[in-house]
C-alpha cells in the first residue's frame, strides 16, 4: 500500500498499490499450537503433561546439505531422558547466512501473499518462488486465519498486532540485520472537521483481547482493512455488524451503515470498519466527497518509540520469548495455550549474536519421534548458539520445505505431525538472488541398497557454483562401477557381486560418487512381507509389500522381482508386486507363498474363504466425528448423524457440502475422531452404502498405513446416481502397510467438467466393512510323550514307534524334527542341497539349516545355542526351539527321562 510519511516516520493511508513479492523455492513448514486466550477462542494442540526431563540433554548433528547460496540446511537428533526412559527426537534448522548478498528472508501468506486466507506453506513456497520456509505465527482455527502478531512485507505492512500480552515477533530489517521484538500498534483517523477516532488495528481476523472492555475485538472499535486482506469477511464471527467506509486518494467514495460493502477492498484503497463508538464516530463526521486520513504505525516494545515499516525486510509475529542473551529466558506469556508442557512439533526462530545467522527451526513428532516442550525448544536452540529466540506455531502447522540440492522443484523437509499439511496464517521464506554460475557438483539419486542380480536405474541432477539447479545433458553422462561388484548399461546398473561399492558418474570434468550397498543373507536380519493373509482363491490377487532390515538397524523397502517365489499347496505368481494364485491344490487348507533371497526366505499364508467386519455402523456415539473443509476461506461444510434420507432404516453420517464461493480443488472432509477408524489383518477391500445426491461430484477416503503413508482411495470417481447403493473400495492393490487408520471420508470437486456438476449438496455414509481373507486357524495340537533314547512313543494316548529317538546330548535334549511337527498338524519341507528344513505351520515359517545354529521364524533371524543334526538320516532338533518359537509346551521329567509337548 502506497503511503505518505509524516516527520515522526508514522505512515498514512492513500492510494494503495499491489504488493507483489518475488521469492524462490524451498521452505520449513511447522503446524499451529493450541493458544488459548481470554473468552471462547482457542488453537487445537497436544494435551499430553510434561514429564521430568533428565539433565544433560544432547543435540547432535546427523547430516547438513546446502539449500542455496547463503542458506543450508542441517539435521541433528535431540537425546534426552523423561521419566527414567531414553527418547529422541529429529530437529532440522534452516541456517542463513546473512552476510551472504545472495539470500534474503521474507514473510510469506495466504494465497496470493493476502492475509486472512490460509494456504499451506507447501502452497506458498511455491506460490512465491521460495527456496525454503517455515510455518510462522499462531492464528485463531476457527476464523480466515489471519495472524495473531503483525506482518510486514516487502516494507509493507499487512496486518497489525493483537493485543495479546507477551506476545514477540521476528524481523530483519533493511539494512539485513534480525531483529525479535515486542510491537503495539497506535493509529488515529482523521476526519475533514478535525475530529480523530483511534484505530484499533489493520486486517485483522476476530479475536479475544487481554485487558479490553469487551472480550471481542470488534466491538465498539474501528479497523482498517486493505487489498491485502483476502478474507471472504471483514471479518468473520465478530459478533459485530459493520459500518464501513471506502476511501480512495484520501476522498470517501462510499458509506454502509449497519452492512458491509461488497466486494474485496479496491488495490487503490482501504476501508475503515467500524462498530458501536466508531460507528457513531463516522455518521457524525464522515461524509462522501470529504477528506479523511489514517496515521498508524507500529511501537516497539523496547524502544517505546513508533517504528517505520518501511525499515523492514520482513516481520513475522510469534509466541512467547524463548532465548535471551545466550540463555533460555523466562516466558514472555503464560505457554498452557500452546500446550507448553507437552511434547509436540514445535517451530521456532532465533539469530547469533553477531547478527548473521539466522536458524529456522522445527521438531518432529513423527514415528519415533517423541516432540519437544518449550523448555527443551530453548535448550536446543541455546545448542545451537542462539543468542535471541523466539517460539512460532507449532503441534500440527509444523512444516518445512526445501528445495533439494539439485532440483528445481520445493518439497516437504520432513513428515508432519499429521497425515496432512495444515493451512496456516503465514511463513517465513528464504529467497535467493544468486546468479546462474557454471556447473560445481552433480547430485546422484538411486537405491542405496539393491539384491544380488537386481537392475536399478540412476539418475543425476546437476548445481552451480551459487547452488542453483543447472541442467545436466543425459546423453553425455557417464556411469561406472567397480568391474568385480556390477555392470552399467547407460545409467542402469546390474549388481554381480555382494559388498558395499561406490558408484561414479561422470559430466566434462566433473564427477561424483554414490554409495551402494549389494546385499547378502549375512547383511539381514530380516526379510518381512508386509501383508496379513492372502486369499486362497483362483485368480485373487494379494499385495506383497516387501521390506529388509540390515543388521545395522537400516529398513529398506524392496521389489520382489529380484527374488525367487515359491509356493506351496497352490500354483502362483508373482508380478508388479502382487501374488496371483493361478490353481489350488485339491487338499490344501492352508497355502503358501514363500519369497527367497540368497537363501533367506518370508512367507505369507493364503487361506480359504472371507471375513467381514463391521468398521462403523453410526448407530452407537463412540467418539468425534467433526467438518472439516479445504480451502477454509470458500469451502462450508457439516457432518451429522440422521435417520431420515428415503430407504434409511439405520443411523447414517451425512457430508454436506458448499463449493460455491470458489475455484480449483474444494473438499469436505467427515473426520473419524483424534485416531480414525483401525483397519487390521489383511484386507482385500472396504465397502460401505452410499447415498448419492447425483451431483457428479467425487467421493474419496483418506487412509494412513502402519509406516505413517497417506492413502487416499476413490470411493466413488462421479456420483453419477440418487439414493443409496454399496460401493466398494479395492485394498489389495494399494500398497497399504497395516495396520491402518481410515482417517477421513470426504466430498471433493474440481473444476474440471465443473458446468455438469451440483455446487452444494449432501452425501450420507453408512455401514462401513472390512473385508479380509479368513483368519489363518492353528492346527489341531496333540499331546506327545517320549522318553530319551526310547523308539517307543504315544500321540493322544496313542501308542507309535519313532524312527530316531529322542536324546540328551551335552546337556540339550533332541527330539525328530518330522514326527514332531508332522503329528502338530505341520508340513515339513527339505532342501537337500543347501540343507534346509522349513516348518509351515498355520501362519509360521521356521527355517533352520542342518548344522547351523542360525534360524530363522517368520523370516526375522535368531541364533541358537544349539544346532539341529542328522543321525541315522533323520534330523534330530532342540526341543526349546518348539517351546519358544512354536509355542508348544514342553514339560522334561528328569527322574523318569521323560519329554511331553502339547
Amino acid at each position: 500500500m502506497s503511503r505518505r510519511k509524516n516527520s515522526t516516520g508514522r505512515q498514512r493511508s492513500g492510494i494503495r498499490r499491489k504488493v507483489v513479492v518475488i521469492a524462490i523455492s524451498g521452505a520449513l513448514l511447522a503446524q499451529p499450537m493450541s493458544l488459548v486466550l481470554p473468552g471462547n477462542w482457542q488453537f487445537i494442540g497436544a494435551t499430553q503433561a510434561e514429564a521430568a526431563t533428565a539433565a544433560a540433554p544432547i543435540l547432535k548433528l546427523k547430516e547438513s546439505s546446502i539449500v542455496t547460496s547463503g542458506a543450508k540446511r542441517l539435521d541433528y537428533v535431540w537425546q534426552t531422558t523423561r521419566n527414567n526412559k531414553s527418547v529422541q527426537t529429529d530437529v532440522h534448522v534452516i541456517e542463513i547466512d546473512l552476510s551472504n548478498p545472495n539470500v534474503s528472508l521474507g514473510a510469506i501468506s495466504g494465497k496470493n501473499n493476502s492475509v486472512g486466507q490460509r494456504n499451506t506453506i507447501l502452497n506458498m513456497t511455491k506460490e512465491n518462488g521460495a527456496v525454503a520456509a517455515i510455518n510462522a505465527d499462531v492464528f485463531v482455527m476457527s476464523n480466515e486465519g489471519a495472524p495473531l502478531g503483525a506482518q510486514i512485507t516487502n516494507g509493507t505492512l499487512m496486518v497489525t498486532p493483537s493485543k495479546l500480552k507477551g506476545m514477540y515477533a521476528f524481523a530483519v530489517t533493511a539494512d539485513r540485520k534480525p531483529v525479535i521484538d515486542a510491537y503495539t500498534f497506535t493509529g488515529t483517523v482523521t476526519a475533514e472537521n478535525g475530529s480523530t477516532f483511534p484505530i484499533e488495528g489493520m486486517n485483522q481476523s476476530s479475536y479475544s483481547p487481554e485487558g479490553g472492555a469487551s472480550p471481542y475485538s470488534h466491538v465498539d472499535n474501528l479497523f482498517i482493512y486493505t487489498s491485502a486482506w483476502g478474507g471472504a469477511e471483514r471479518p468473520v464471527n465478530s459478533a459485530t455488524k459493520p459500518t464501513e467506509v471506502l476511501v480512495r486518494g484520501g476522498i470517501i467514495e462510499q458509506i454502509s451503515v449497519n452492512a458491509a460493502i461488497p466486494g474485496a477492498v479496491p488495490e487503490d484503497g482501504y476501508i475503515l470498519r467500524a462498530h458501536g463508538k466508531a460507528a457513531t464516530f463516522i455518521k457524525e463526521n464522515l461524509q462522501i466527497g470529504q477528506a479523511v486520513t489514517a496515521d498508524y504505525s507500529l511501537v516497539s516494545q523496547t524502544t517505546k518509540q513508533p517504528v517505520d515499516a518501511a525499515s523492514f525486510q520482513m516481520l513475522v509475529g510469534g509466541h512467547t520469548l524463548l532465548v535471551d542473551n545466550g540463555a533460555a529466558s523466562a516466558f514472555s506469556r503464560d505457554v498452557t495455550g500452546v500446550s507448553g508442557s507437552s511434547y509436540t512439533s514445535r517451530s521456532g526462530v532465533g539469530y547469533s549474536k553477531d547478527g548473521t545467522k539466522v536458524y529456522m527451526i522445527t521438531a518432529e513428532k513423527s514415528g519415533s519421534n517423541t516432540g519437544l516442550s518449550l523448555k527443551e525448544l530453548q535448550q536446543v536452540m541455546v545448542q545451537l548458539g542462539v543468542y535471541k529466540g523466539v517460539n512460532l506455531d507449532g503441534g500440527g502447522s509444523t512444516t518445512m520445505t526445501e528445495r533439494p540440492l539439485g532440483q528445481s522443484y520445493v518439497m516437504l523437509a520432513h513428515p508432519t505431525q499429521e497425515s496432512s499439511q495444515r493451512a496456516v496464517a503465514n511463513g517465513i521464506g528464504v529467497f535467493t538472488t544468486a546468479p546462474q554460475g557454471t556447473l560445481k557438483g552433480l547430485v546422484p539419486a538411486g537405491p542405496n541398497v539393491i539384491l544380488l542380480g537386481q537392475q536399478a536405474t540412476y539418475t543425476a541432477n546437476g548445481y552451480d557454483t551459487y547452488y542453483n539447479p543447472i541442467p545436466v545433458d543425459a546423453a553425455t553422462t557417464k556411469w561406472s562401477a567397480p568391474a568385480a561388484v556390477g555392470t552399467f548399461e547407460g545409467n542402469v546398473f546390474t549388481a554381480s557381486k555382494i559388498g558395499k561399492t561406490k558408484l561414479t558418474v561422470k559430466s566434462g570434468e566433473v564427477e561424483a560418487q554414490y554409495d551402494v550397498e549389494v546385499v547378502g543373507q549375512d547383511q539381514i536380519a530380516s526379510l518381512k512381507i508386509n501383508s496379513g493373509v492372502g486369499m486362497l482363491a483362483k485368480g485373487s490377487v494379494t499385495s506383497v509389500p516387501l521390506t529388509v532390515k540390515l543388521k545395522d538397524g537400516k529398513s529398506y523397502s524392496i521389489s520382489g522381482d529380484a527374488l525367487k517365489w515359491e509356493f506351496v499347496g497352490f500354483e502362483g505368481e508373482y508380478a508388479n508386486g502382487a501374488v496371483t494364485v493361478k490353481s489350488i491344490d485339491k487338499k490344501t487348507k492352508v497355502g503358501y507363498a514363500i519369497a527367497r533371497y540368497d537363501g533367506y526366505g518370508a512367507v505369507l499364508p493364503f487361506v480359504e474363504g472371507t471375513q467381514d467386519v463391521m468398521i462403523e455402523d453410526f448407530e452407537v456415539s463412540r467418539y468425534a466425528i467433526t467438518s472439516q473443509v479445504t480451502p477454509p476461506d470458500v469451502t462450508k461444510g457439516t457432518v451429522k448423524l440422521i435417520g431420515d434420507l428415503p430407504e434409511q432404516t439405520s443411523r447414517g453420517l451425512q457430508i454436506s457440502y458448499d463449493f460455491s464461493g470458489g475455484t480449483g480443488t474444494r473438499a469436505s472432509y467427515a473426520v473419524f475422531g483424534s485416531s480414525g477408524l483401525t483397519l487390521s489383518g489383511s484386507p482385500t477391500s472396504l465397502s460401505m452404502d452410499l447415498y448419492s445426491d447425483n451431483s457428479k461430484n467425487w467421493v474419496r477416503a483418506e487412509v494412513l498405513d502402519a509406516n505413517g503413508k497417506a492413502h487416499l482411495l476413490d470411493i466413488a470417481k462421479e456420483l453419477n446416481w440418487s439414493g443409496w447403493k454399496n460401493v466398494k473400495i479395492d485394498l489389495a492393490s494399494a500398497g497399504i502397510a497395516y495396520p491402518a487408520k481410515l482417517k477421513k471420508v470426504y466430498v471433493v470437486t474440481v473444476d474440471a467438467g465443473s458446468e455438469n456438476k451440483t455446487a452444494a449438496g449432501a452425501i450420507a455414509i453408512d455401514n462401513i466393512k472390512l473385508h479380509t481373507a479368513a483368519k489363518v486357524e492353528e492346527p489341531a495340537r496333540a499331546k506327545i510323550v517320549m522318553t530319551a533314547d526310547k523308539t517307543k512313543a504315544t500321540v493322544n494316548g496313542k501308542s507309535v514307534t519313532l524312527e530316531a529317538a529322542p536324546l540328551i546330548q551335552k546337556g540339550s535334549t533332541y527330539v525328530p524334527l518330522r514326527f514332531v511337527t508332522e503329528s502338530m498338524g505341520a508340513e515339513v519341507l527339505y532342501d537337500d542341497k543347501t540343507r534346509r528344513i522349513t516348518v509351515l505351520r498355520g501362519g509360521t515359517m521356521l527355517e533352520m539349516t542342518i548344522g547351523q545354529k542360525d534360524y530363522m521364524l517368520n523370516g526375522v533371524r535368531y541364533t541358537s545355542d544349539v544346532a539341529p543334526f542328522t543321525k541315522n538320516s533323520r534330523t534330530l532338533i532342540p526341543v526349546r526351539l518348539f517351546s519358544e518359537k512354536l509355542g508348544f509346551t514342553v514339560n522334561y521329567e528328569d527322574k523318569l527321562r521323560k519329554i511331553t509337548i502339547e
